[in-house]
């Protein structure tokens, strides 16, 4: 009898903020294929004798190649064995997950997914930044500030979100806030436009730097700051002052 593959989303990093669904699964799982933002400390919840097997990608250091992934998923459950693929925030949000769990239904495999906490949302939330608001923004746009490594150039058109799109939350940013700043810019957003920085959410570690667009680098840069982070563009970042840490 095959096995099955659960993308599972393990949520910001808080250990508690995995989901109810996500950790009955990961108790119940043979194999366990984790990444690099998923909280170390879930693993401690696998039942005794599970495979633990980094999948981990960050900064260019690859435990295992995408397709390296791929093919261990589908022959893990192809041997009868139940098999998350543990992955940071939700498996569906920037994450591959939807990528992945192409290729197993390819591959013949049956796959399921348990959503996450992502932490687009909950990780300004818990510093204190709604990423709506009525008297500040009425939509957020969600951005990857990190795309896929054989393009040539940025698909997203920072000039373009200058305007209209609410909160810009960009993940994975970090290293392109330079950049982005200049884009936005260009596109029209005014430089003293408020900003937030925020690395290791939901942990002990998070740390909070409010700034401007036009200082986002800077601040990065003089404030050390490295990821995994998330960026916070809009008025709203200004409400962290009134609302402060809130985890």
């Amino acid at each position: 009898m095959k096995g099955k593959v659960y993308l599972v989303g393990a949520g910001p990093g808080d250990l508690g903020l995995i989901t109810v669904r996500g950790r009955e699964i990961l108790m119940e799982a043979d194999v366990v294929m984790y990444d690099a933002l998923s909280n170390p400390g879930l693993l401690a919840l696998c039942k005794e004798g599970a495979d633990l097997i980094d999948a981990g990608k960050r900064g260019g250091d690859h435990h295992l190649m995408q397709w390296e992934t791929n093919e261990l998923l589908a022959k893990y459950a192809n041997e009868g064995k139940t098999v998350v693929r543990l992955k940071g925030g939700d498996p569906f949000l920037f994450g591959r997950g939807a990528e992945e769990a192409e290729e197993l239904r390819e591959a013949g495999v049956e796959v399921h997914v348990v959503p996450g906490v992502s932490s687009s949302i909950s990780v300004p939330e818990l510093a204190g930044i709604p990423v709506t608001h009525r008297d500040h923004a009425s939509m957020v746009t969600f951005v990857t500030g990190h795309e896929k490594e054989d393009r040539k150039g940025d698909r997203v058109d920072w000039k373009a979100l200058a305007d209209g799109h609410g909160t810009i939350v960009v993940l994975m940013g970090l290293g392109n806030a330079g950049a982005i700043s200049k884009g936005l810019i260009d596109g029209g957003m005014s430089p003293d436009t408020p900003a937030a920085v925020i690395t290791s959410g939901s942990t002990p570690e998070q740390r909070v730097e409010l700034t401007a667009v036009s200082k986002l680098a800077d601040t990065i840069a003089e404030k050390n700051m490295v990821p995994p982070g998330i960026m916070v563009i809009g008025s709203v970042a200004s409400l962290r002052g009134k609302l402060g840490d809130m985890q």
